[in-house]
This record gives structure tokens, C-alpha cells and sequence, in this order.
């Protein structure tokens, strides 16, 4: 099933195995935990941010692809990621900053696998530059360069991650910022009603949850995407912030 995703000599993903031999010493057996796949030459505040998240159930999967990209997002940092998916691994250099990224596969064939499947192996300090950056000993084929933002979108939607990030968990009300540019994600249906009533007001998970198309898992991941995209404003104090949270507290 995964082979028909593949480029079509499969030359450029590493076996799983492959992998995992070459990185012996930082890739723990059971024992491994949260974190442990990480190099110490990533920036501190950076290592501190994914130490925050659980390790997998399955100790040593690695951590969820959502939770490095929005650390990638938040912190602006160009990194190395080295996606597990089956039994191949697939490098990913995200450029937060630029907004764009490079995979060996295109753009399209990433987005067509079943993205709660992808965990994150290891994560470095990219080697890579942006393809803008006019350093041409390290720039990469121009033609495995792409837009970031649909990945993070359908990573939102798809990925393994079913919860708020932490940066906008608990009570809260939402709403679209003014301004935020969407408009490249294509949303129609649902997705773009929901946006378009998160532009009108300020709504908590709640009634998200309520609306046509929704329950509270696609409510939180409608949340991440827009999160991820610097289009939400989160308020605490707002009434409908306090509603949810009398009702989380209620018996």
C-alpha cells in the first residue's frame, strides 16, 4: 500500500531498518522517551518545548509530527525532521520562517498518506537553506521545495493528534483574526462555515462541536489548523471562555 506512494524507483527513502542502524546510540529501544531522539545541537528553548509532550504509547515511536512542526512554527527555527511512515523514513526540512519546506517526495504524495501515521524519529537543525535564499552550496532540487501551509492544514485535520495543542487548551473562546489569509487553504463546506462564523464572533469548543459537519475532536482540529496558521485569537475572559469552563467543571 505504502510502495505505491513511493517515487517511482523508491530510491531516495531509506529503509526503516537502514535508518535505525545509522542513527544507533540515539535511536533508544524501549527505554526511550520524549525528547531522546532529539540532538543537543537543536536551540534549548526549542529541545524544552518538545520535551513538553508525552512519548508515545508505543515507547520509542517517536512524537507526533503536529507537535514538532508547531514548536518548528512557534520558535521560527529551519529543522530536520526524519518522518517514520511504515517501514521507510522520509526527510522533511521545514523553513517556519519562509513558509515553505523540502521533501524527497512531492508536495501531493506526502499529503496522500494516512498522515496519523507519520511520527517523528529524530530532529535536527536543518542543512538545508530556504530555496530564496540565493545560498546555492546549500540549497536542495528546486523541484522538491513547496508551500508549508497545506501541510500543516491537513496535518490538523488528519494527522495523529485528536487534542488542542497546549497553547490553546482549557476554557477559551476563539475567533478568526481579522486580516488572516485563508484563502490558500481552500476550504469550502463545513470547514469554510465554521471559519466564516469564527470571523463573525468568538465561539468556545462547545459550540464548534454543535455546529453541522462537527463533534469535539474535529472542532480541536479545525482549532490547531487555524492555530498553526496565525489566524486565532484565544481569549480566557470572554463569557463564552467561562461558559466552557463552568461547564468543565460541572458534575
Amino acid at each position: 500500500m505504502f510502495e505505491s506512494t513511493l517515487p517511482a524507483d523508491g530510491a531516495e527513502l531509506m529503509h526503516l531498518s537502514d535508518f535505525q542502524r545509522q542513527h544507533e546510540g540515539v535511536l533508544h529501544d524501549a527505554e526511550t522517551e520524549a525528547g531522546a531522539t532529539l540532538l543537543t545541537s537543536l536551540n534549548a528553548s526549542l529541545l524544552q518545548d518538545l520535551m513538553r509532550f508525552d512519548p508515545a504509547d508505543d515507547a520509542g515511536a517517536g512524537l507526533e509530527a503536529l507537535e514538532v512542526l508547531a514548536a518548528a512554527v512557534r520558535h521560527g527555527r529551519p529543522l530536520l525532521l526524519h518522518l517514520q511512515y511504515h517501514y521507510r523514513v522520509i526527510p522533511l526540512t521545514v523553513f517556519a520562517a519562509d513558509g515553505s519546506l523540502h521533501c524527497a517526495l512531492p508536495l501531493q504524495q506526502l499529503l496522500a498518506l494516512e498522515l496519523g501515521d507519520l511520527r517523528v524519529l529524530h530532529v535536527e537543525p536543518a542543512r538545508l537553506r530556504p530555496l530564496a535564499s540565493g545560498d546555492a552550496a546549500r540549497v536542495g532540487e528546486p523541484r522538491q521545495y513547496a508551500d508549508l501551509s497545506p501541510l500543516l492544514w491537513e496535518l490538523a485535520l488528519r494527522g495523529a493528534r485528536e487534542t488542542l495543542l497546549p497553547e490553546i487548551a482549557g476554557p477559551a473562546a476563539y475567533r478568526v483574526a481579522p486580516g488572516s489569509a485563508l484563502h490558500r487553504l481552500g476550504l469550502s463546506g463545513s470547514l469554510e462555515a465554521a471559519v466564516e462564523q469564527l470571523r463573525r464572533r468568538p465561539c468556545n469548543v462547545t459550540e464548534i462541536a454543535s455546529w453541522p459537519g462537527f463533534d469535539r475532536e474535529r472542532a480541536k482540529r479545525l482549532l490547531n489548523g487555524l492555530y498553526l496558521h496565525a489566524a486565532l485569537i484565544v481569549s480566557r475572559t470572554h463569557p463564552a471562555a467561562i461558559n466552557e469552563g463552568l461547564a468543565a467543571g460541572a458534575p
